[in-house]
């Protein structure tokens, strides 16, 4: 069996072909996308992106994603690979500092899951299956409470005892030799708690990024931590009092502030993909009885799915007709009805009636491949890269050499040897790497607070590296730009011009004034659907009941003939046949000899056959008027399912269903879409895409497309620049995660928040703006933090190469550098007329 050009997805009946687009295709909105966007290779990505895994590992081989705690800068993700890639059996690994996790390819006859997790597990990370809860160990909160209370006892002593002498006025209280050597040797030992417990990450870092080869903002921390606690303990072992333990104390205490916000966005998707992974069938029926794991079956077997239950694996129906709900693989709003010989798909869920599904080729679940596909994609995203890691490579080296050679300088030229430390020391301290460390976490915490107090929860830092270069903006149609659920759009009952007086052989006798009369108005035409549609489990019947549910709200009148809840019906609430002891409540208005049918329903109230179902199934027994026959052509124009009324031979009328567009898309989609195209793209066909492509701030509509298709789509869309998606169900999942933006509504599912950079609170798509705004007033916030960092250490540096700078007021400019980018990053990064 073929594969899909685009999607890779299994090509049955010879696919889909245009003669002008080569290759096959397994549905048109893949052709569609592939003849306007073409072929892209993938050296043509953008380089800070990588390629997507390959899909087709070598033969044997089995792919586990690992989860790893403790990932504290990019060079982990180097570090980590490497590691992995020097165990025998493995053939590729790929890290995620972003998402903390690591896809492993291996061969299961050399190694297995346990022994990778073993092999990644130290040097303070802890490697585990994707599956495992997470330890609750020491984390950041606590290396940074022990380092406060320890840091506020030395800068007490500071204050008391040091800080005067340096500023040449008389300390507060004069120390004897016995209790200055106390004193002195206690902060020393302050100072190491402090440097190697709350900077463990810190010198972890230095070390990664020295085994990489890949020097990085931890190094210079590390460097100028370490190096003026060495300086001020051999400064008070040769029993001088010039002691810089503050400098090691404040340096590790900022960076570990700046880092602990990104310890709290990375543990908030620890949960990544759980709950579609949790939607994963584990278990299937045979038809025999026997439950089976999902893992055992094979080709041909058939298997019972009742309704409610999640069909296993993709296949045939072999018997039985159903409502299957695919939105979950094919994002498609309308359960689509599935006959003997119909395909299925593994993952979709079965409504109303129980299905036997013969098992495909392979034995393999269409979901199965949606929730592999997010675990490569969200495994080989980049990490949240700095702009600062990436100058640090350039800068970090520069800054060393510089202190070195001054030292060494100094000692060629006869000076002391204390003088030449003391001045390689002033070189790394007033480099400030607390105001390089802190200019992109304390900007990304502004940025955090902002978004949220704008509705929006940003769950990971990477947003605000690509939020301000987005050159298109992709929708999802369904659940995004439209509510999502299905409900009555339009209520239309017939003309009495329509009518015939012909009567239904099967009705019994009416009631005086109901005699082949047409409900009154639409309440009475909405009420007479509901009654007989309150018996199926059809999502359509949910929608016309909920419906006559909010118009009744509390009025217990139906239409003649029948009543709505709180009337004295006798039913069978299960959705099957009424039973004889209904029958005797006629004429109280009961329901009663219920039929469920392919294309509709029908039954029996107050005596009366009523048919509510698709217009062909109401024409078999009814006469459809033209205001009828409009109201159906009006609703499948706009992409809504009609759902037409018949009793005693007429049409009554239609009650259009549909998933209704959200106030205000249209002009979120103008706001976003200035100076950027915008691209629909939608598992719906037909009239439900087309309505789209007349709007103004819409550039392109792909319709018909399946989840892997999209998430293909938008990887094609990243050749030509910086993508963000905007979504909500499961199936945009791996869309949203192949995105350098994802963007997911709270009222969409778990799995897709769990994709997304960011989640738009209290299902308001007219926030989607703001995600924008706060992800460019973020990143325009980072550079200033950045550009001044590298001002100040343009200026700053050359002073200190030049002595005028000694190591007090080296201190001194160093934290005004950071105090002024802690204030820059404090302001709001979205001006008020933003």
């Amino acid at each position: 069996m073929t594969g899909c050009t685009l999607c890779d997805l299994p090509v049955d009946d010879g696919g889909v072909s245009a003669g002008d687009v080569d290759g096959t295709f397994c549905c048109r909105g893949c052709l569609d996308v592939y003849r306007t966007l073409g072929d892209v290779d993938p050296d043509q990505l953008r380089e800070h992106r990588r390629s997507p895994p390959e899909r087709d590992p070598p033969e044997g081989a089995e792919t586990t994603h690992l989860s790893v705690e403790g990932m504290h800068c990019s060079t982990c993700e180097l570090y980590l690979e490497s590691t992995a890639g020097d165990q025998s059996g493995v053939h590729h690994a790929e890290a995620s500092y972003a998402t903390e996790t690591v896809r492993v390819v291996y061969d299961p006859e050399v190694t297995n899951t346990d022994a990778l997790a073993d092999a990644l597990s130290g040097m303070g990370y802890r490697a585990r299956h994707r599956d495992e809860d997470g330890s609750e160990g020491p984390g950041a909160a606590s290396r940074l409470l022990v380092g406060g209370i320890f840091g506020m006892m030395a800068m007490t002593w500071y204050a008391l005892f040091l800080y005067p002498r340096y500023f040449g006025f008389d300390p507060i209280v004069e120390l004897g030799t016995f209790d200055g050597a106390y004193l002195y040797g206690q902060l020393a030992i302050v100072t190491a708690i402090i440097l190697l417990y709350t900077g463990r990450p810190v010198l972890r870092g230095a070390y990664v990024s020295l085994r990489t080869r890949r020097p990085n903002v931890d190094l210079l921390v590390a460097v100028a931590a370490t190096a003026a606690y060495l300086y001020s303990t051999a400064r008070l072992l040769a029993g001088g009092t010039d002691l810089y333990y503050d400098v090691t104390i404040v340096v590790v205490l900022a960076v570990t502030v700046g880092t602990h916000y990104e310890s709290r966005i990375k543990h908030r998707t620890a949960g990544l993909l759980a709950d579609l992974t949790e939607l994963q069938v584990s278990e299937a029926t045979r038809a025999d009885g026997e439950s089976v794991p999902v893992e055992a079956v094979e080709p041909g077997d058939r298997l019972v799915v009742d309704p409610g239950e999640r069909i296993p694996v993709d296949g045939t129906v072999r018997e039985g007709t159903a409502a299957v709900d695919e939105a979950l693989v094919t994002g498609e709003s309308l359960p689509r009805t599935r006959r003997p010989g119909d395909e299925v798909r593994g993952g979709t869920v079965v409504t109303d009636s129980p299905l036997v599904v013969e098992a495909g080729e392979g034995a393999e679940s269409t979901l199965d491949r949606v929730v592999e596909l997010l675990w490569d994609v969200q495994a080989t995203r980049p990490g949240a890269q700095r702009l600062a890691d990436r100058l640090a490579v350039v800068f970090v080296p520069l800054v060393l050499v510089l202190a070195a050679a001054v030292g060494a300088v100094l000692l060629l030229t006869g000076a002391p040897l204390q003088q030449a430390l003391l001045s390689s020391l002033v070189v790394l301290i007033v480099s400030c790497p607390c105001a390089l460390g802190l200019a992109t976490p304390l900007a990304v915490a502004s940025g955090l607070q902002s978004a949220a107090d704008r509705g929006v929860v940003v769950t990971t830092p990477a947003l605000f590296e690509d939020g301000d270069d987005i050159d298109t903006v992709v929708f999802d149609k369904t659940g995004t730009l439209t509510d999502g659920e299905m409900a009555v759009t339009e209520i239309t009952p017939a003309a009495e011009t329509d009518h015939t007086r012909e009567t239904d052989s099967a009705t019994t006798t009416p009631d005086a004034g109901d005699a082949g009369a047409a409900p009154a108005g639409e309440d009475d035409l909405l009420a007479l659907a509901a009654a007989v549609e309150r018996h199926s489990a059809h999502p359509i019947a949910e929608a016309v009941v909920a419906g006559a549910d909010r118009r009744a709200s509390g009025d217990n009148a139906g239409p003649s003939g029948a009543v709505t809840d709180g009337g004295g019906r006798t039913v069978d609430t299960s959705g099957g046949q009424v039973g004889p002891e209904a029958a005797g409540s006629d004429q109280n208005g009961a329901v009663t000899s219920f039929e469920q049918h392919t294309r509709g329903v029908a039954a029996r109230v107050a005596g009366r056959r009523v048919v509510v179902g698709h217009p062909a199934l109401v024409r078999e027994e009814h006469t459809l008027g033209p205001v009828v026959e409009d109201a159906v052509e009006r609703a499948r124009e706009r992409g809504d399912v009609p759902a037409v009324v018949g009793r005693a031979g007429r049409a009554l009328g239609v009650v259009a269903v549909g998933d209704s567009p959200r106030s205000g898309w249209e002009a979120v989609v103008e706001q976003v879409g200035t100076g950027r195209e915008v691209v629909v793209l939608t598992g719906d066909e037909g009239a439900a895409a087309d309505r789209l492509r007349g709007h103004g701030g819409i550039d392109t509509v792909f319709d018909g497309v399946p989840p892997d298709a999209k998430a293909e789509t938008v990887r094609r869309l990243t050749a030509d620049g910086t993508v963000a998606m905007v979504g909500d169900g499961r199936n945009d999942a791996p869309a949203l995660a192949a995105a350098d933006v994802g963007i997911a509504l709270e009222s969409g599912t778990k799995l897709a928040t769990d994709a997304a950079d960011a989640v738009v609170l209290g299902d308001r798509i007219d926030r989607v703006p703001a995600v924008f705004a706060v992800a460019n007033g973020t990143a325009r916030r980072i550079r200033e933090n950045l550009a001044w960092a590298f001002v100040y250490n343009g200026v700053a540096i050359p002073l200190a190469l030049a002595q005028f700078i000694n190591p007090l007021l080296a201190a001194l400019a160093m934290a005004s550098s950071s105090l002024l980018v802690v204030t820059n990053s404090a302001r709001d990064p979205v001006p008020d007329e933003e």
